[in-house]
């Protein structure tokens, strides 16, 4: 068969789910404009199926039809199909805004109030990782995927069975960190497996679309496709699966709470006071869905210069230790802003894996330790 005619384009993929039909309306999917966000990259699809949140339940088997219809195409290797719910449109409007619930448990079926019950008989989410820690900041520019992956390659070298997800849906960052440049393959179409490298197994959503493509996505589907990073790749059992989340307070974090047993959360904060109020912010978020804070980390604490080794504190110094001692948490460490931390998280290869014996590998071998001790106990 000629090579052209078995690289899949979307215009394949759509044509190919003209032949799946709503059971309810009649219709196929795509004429009703419920197939949304396709994303084709070499053999792999993806791509979500909106519906009203009140049928969202009795559609598994809709999704799962049209997962195997595009797979059946010439030149798809896996298929990631999201069944998220909106609101019907000509339903009564709400008395007031939906808030999302206190207790993970009273959100079963209901992710911050847009999402879908998923079903009773699906086996739980993650449920051969011992521990599921987030690495969590309350503001962006605080360095916190490089303490994500510094902190999982630690786990590692510390002999435990880790991975890594990167549930920052609109800015990933951990293929470039972890210089992993492959797709990620499926060998039965439907579980997707991990990408590995540093002894770390990892699932990114930008293994899956181009490099600078925006990802313009609403909350629902957002969601739905952390819960498939979660539910459809092989990550077998693992002692600790290292969650670099998305900054703020928002869908992402509600999502990995109420659906996972989650052993606890690292805060990144800069010593400046505006990332401090922040990471307050942070660590109430995580308390009000009870998840433990396992300890809060000060990055870019100091800089020393290069040249006469001179130490200058550029954001301030101290001001996570003093809130971590406010708050009653633990104070897990510095880590200073130094060029080779930056230079090797940029290169695809973090310094605890590069330089393992050096003074900054240290720090974060030292943060793990700490961590694997708490969740342990």
């Amino acid at each position: 068969m000629d090579e052209k005619r078995t690289m899949v384009t979307k215009d394949d993929v759509r044509a190919a789910l003209t032949s799946v039909i709503d059971p309810d309306e009649g219709k196929d999917i795509v004429t009703l404009g419920r197939v949304q966000g396709l994303v084709v990259r070499g053999g792999n699809v993806g791509f979500t199926i909106e519906v009203e949140a009140e049928r969202g339940p009795a559609l598994e088997p809709l999704r799962k039809k049209a997962e195997e219809t595009v797979m059946a195409l010439d030149g798809v290797v896996s298929v990631t199909a999201v069944l998220t719910a909106e609101k019907s449109a000509d339903a009564a409007p709400a008395q007031k805004p939906v808030e999302p619930p206190a207790q993970p448990q009273q959100a079963q079926g209901k992710i911050g109030g847009h999402g879908h019950a998923p079903d009773p008989d699906a086996p739980p989410l993650l449920a051969d990782v011992k521990h599921v820690i987030a690495v969590a900041s309350g503001k962006g520019g605080v360095g916190k995927s490089t303490v994500a992956v510094n902190l999982a390659v630690a786990l590692a070298d510390q002999g435990h069975s880790v991975g890594l997800l990167d549930a920052d849906i609109y800015g990933p960052s951990l293929p470039m960190m972890m210089g992993i440049n492959d797709r990620p393959q499926s060998k039965d179409g439907k579980i997707i497996e991990p990408l590995e490298n540093y002894g770390v197994k990892t699932m990114s959503i930008g293994y899956l679309i181009k490099e600078g493509t925006a990802m313009v996505w609403r909350g629902p589907m957002v969601m739905g496709a952390l819960q498939q990073m979660m539910r459809d790749v092989n990550w077998g059992k693992l002692d600790v699966l290292v969650v670099d989340m998305p900054p703020g307070t928002g869908d992402a974090q509600l999502t990995m709470a109420q659906n996972t047993s989650m052993s606890g959360a690292v805060i990144v904060s800069t010593p400046q006071d505006i990332a401090l109020l922040d990471a307050r912010k942070g660590i109430t978020m995580f308390e009000k869905v009870d998840v433990p804070v396992l300890g809060i980390i000060e990055n870019m604490s100091s800089f020393a210069c290069p040249e006469c080794g001179h130490e200058s504190h550029i954001f301030g110094h101290g001001g996570a230790k003093a809130c971590a001692e406010e708050l009653g948490a633990t104070f897990l460490g510095e880590i200073p802003l130094d060029i080779e931390i930056r230079k090797t998280s940029d290169a695809g290869q973090p310094i605890t894996a590069t330089s393992p014996d050096g003074v900054h590998a240290k720090r974060f071998k030292d943060i793990a330790k700490q961590v694997w001790e708490t969740v342990e106990k």
